[in-house]
């Protein structure tokens, strides 16, 4: 099953922490994790926060700022972002292809401005401030059945064929075939429901497999998986294990 690794954490720096949290069962379809990232204090510098390509939209909540939210997506290569020295984020991650709403409202990237959009969000900042993130998780997951009440989110039956039959698609030929669905159609289908033609978000799952520790099958030999991985992230495969935890 699709796992995504939505971040890269700098080893060097444990004032920084990130907490993943599994959503109740009747939203597993729809969200992958909640997260929190946060630090502990103030940095001595600035930090840099790795955002690897992983074809999920976002809600982000700034809880330092509590007019900063918004939905955000990543293009099909890494981000780096520069947080400062201080900050405390909130977040949900869905899995891909399952946000139904409008393109325009979707930001390419971290949130970093006040939201002005339909969606109740800075309310439920404010509600989120109030409490730790174990308490949290209920907010968001009234966030998200209210969205799914509004057919703002939905399983998306084309991504779940894709990440149930992984281990058995190499090309994108496989991908359509797996997913009943021609060519054509699923190039409309994936560039309409995760902002990615499918060869982009072949290559996503590809490199999301590799940081799982899986192996690097559909690459054509190791020299082309370095490549790639170079090219989604900035880095050779050795130098980002050295330098970041996944």
């Amino acid at each position: 099953m699709y796992d995504p690794k939505g971040n890269g954490k700098d080893k060097a720096v444990p004032e920084v922490q990130f907490v993943e949290a599994e959503p109740p069962s009747h939203l597993r379809g729809i969200v992958h994790r909640f997260l929190e990232l946060k630090t502990d204090g103030t940095l001595l510098a600035d930090y840099r926060f790795h955002a690897l390509p992983d074809a999920c939209a976002y809600i982000v909540f700034d809880q330092l700022d509590r007019k900063v939210a918004g939905v955000s997506k990543l293009r099909a290569e890494s981000e780096e972002f520069n947080l400062g020295k201080r900050f405390h984020f909130v977040n949900i991650r869905f899995l891909p292809g399952v946000w139904q709403g409008d393109e325009a409202q979707v930001s390419h990237g971290m949130v970093d401005a006040p939201y002005a959009g339909d969606l109740p969000l800075l309310d439920i900042n404010r509600d989120l401030s109030d409490c730790g993130f174990v308490d949290q998780q209920a907010i968001l997951s009234q966030l998200v059945e209210a969205l799914i009440d509004a057919k703002l989110v939905a399983p998306n039956p084309v991504t779940e064929k894709v990440f149930q039959h992984l281990d058995d698609i190499h090309t994108v030929a496989d991908m359509a075939e797996l997913s009943d669905l021609s060519t054509r159609q699923l190039q409309r289908t994936l560039k309409r429901t995760t902002g990615f033609a499918p060869h982009d978000f072949l290559k996503i799952l590809r490199l999301q497999q590799a940081l799982n520790g899986k192996d690097t099958w559909s690459y054509a030999d190791q020299s082309h998986f370095i490549h790639s991985f170079r090219k989604a992230t900035g880095y050779t495969p050795g130098k980002y294990s050295r330098k970041f935890d996944v």
